[in-house]
């Protein structure tokens, strides 16, 4: 197996506050290599742009950072400043979630990818514009000469996102962090812009982190997915593993919450209840226990932090029940919709019972009868 690119390895990150730290990332471990699409997901607030800003050293000093992250070889967590400017945008770039406050509001659009050219190869100026303005171009932005000379102000929300793409491609980096690059794209550029980076991932060789919500996204794009809650990976593998073969009830209720072309029409979704922990005192055990139905005292969800476990190669899950829950199939869609209308049956808790044989067998006639379509 070829050597990772970029290798995370017990990640961990806490802001110190007058309330107290908030521990944002606990134990993060991820790689992803050359020409590797990996996108790690979860709800805000689940400690993904904390982590990918944790990689460039990208922090406020109330951070404090534990953990290795390796590029190439040395740990960006302890190089020196001059180094890891070296590295930010020259060799790992990064989309930033909000242009507006990335970009700056006094320069032109134009001079900041220059700056960035400037900064990290030995061309002139006049080169520097010439692949400004084609950078422009290349992220779809109509009549790049002109644009090129504009202000942020005079771009459109989705103009400056693209804008935001553009400095980050400028130096063609070997690492792409992309947060939440298509957040604010109609769906046709978003698309465009995706092609972007899965050609450069797939023809060049960059190695791409997906920061997103859009599990469509993901589907369509990633070779990897890592599932982030509560600051922890809670399950990770390929994309046909974790969409196919979910291991966790979390990756299972994001997966649920999602409208299917190919389903009933009249099946409602299934949003997560509740919501997700404060970071200040997060709860003990498994973190997403409170908001799960298959919790219990007996597996240790409340007060065992679960193991991170391999269910196939490359592909893990941290749940207790992980595996019994997929052996009686309680984490499929339909299952998932049955119990969230009261069509199957429930334990005293409230939750079904996959470990009772009666409870799972009337499940599945539930969901054969069609019972998980309940107005």
């Amino acid at each position: 197996m070829a050597q990772p690119l970029l290798e995370v390895v017990d990640l961990n990150v806490s802001f110190r506050t007058d309330d107290g730290p908030v521990q944002a990332v606990r134990g993060v471990n991820l790689s992803v290599g050359a020409g590797e699409v990996l996108a790690v997901v979860g709800e805000s607030g689940s400690g993904k742009s904390v982590t990918a800003m944790s990689l460039l050293q990208l922090l406020p000093p109330t951070a404090e950072i534990t953990g290795t992250v390796t590029w190439q070889g040395e740990d960006l967590l302890q190089v020196p400043a001059a180094r890891i400017r070296q590295v930010r945008g020259g060799e790992i770039a990064m989309i930033f979630q909000d242009p507006l406050t990335a970009l700056n509001p006094v320069y032109r659009v134009g001079d900041q990818i220059v700056e960035m050219i400037l900064a990290h190869e030995k061309v002139s100026r006049s080169e520097a514009r010439k692949r400004a303005v084609e950078m422009l171009d290349l992220v779809g932005i109509p009549q790049p000469e002109r644009r090129v000379r504009q202000y942020t102000h005079e771009f459109s929300g989705g103009m400056r996102q693209r804008a935001m793409i553009a400095v980050a491609l400028a130096c063609n980096p070997q690492l792409i962090i992309a947060d939440e690059p298509t957040t604010a794209l109609d769906v046709t550029v978003q698309a465009q812009v995706l092609e972007v980076l899965t050609d450069l991932a797939h023809r060049l060789g960059t190695a791409v982190v997906l920061i997103t919500h859009d599990l469509g996204v993901v589907a369509g794009m990633a070779d990897q997915v890592s599932v982030m809650y509560a600051g922890r990976i809670v399950e990770s593998g390929s994309v046909d593993h974790v969409f196919d073969d979910t291991g966790h009830p979390y990756t299972a209720g994001l997966l649920t919450s999602l409208p299917r072309l190919d389903g009933d029409v009249d099946q409602p979704l299934v949003p997560i209840a509740g919501q997700p922990p404060s970071m200040l005192a997060p709860p003990p055990g498994c973190s997403f226990h409170p908001r799960c139905r298959w919790a219990t005292e007996a597996a240790g969800c409340f007060s065992v932090v679960p193991p991170v476990t391999e269910r196939s190669p490359g592909h893990v899950s941290a749940c207790h029940r992980a595996r019994e829950l997929t052996e009686a199939n309680l984490l499929d869609r339909e299952v998932l919709v049955a119990v969230a209308m009261g069509a199957a049956p429930a334990d005293p808790a409230g939750h079904a019972d996959p470990a009772d044989p009666a409870s799972r067998q009337a499940m599945s006639e539930t969901v054969t009868d069609g019972g998980g379509t309940a107005p």
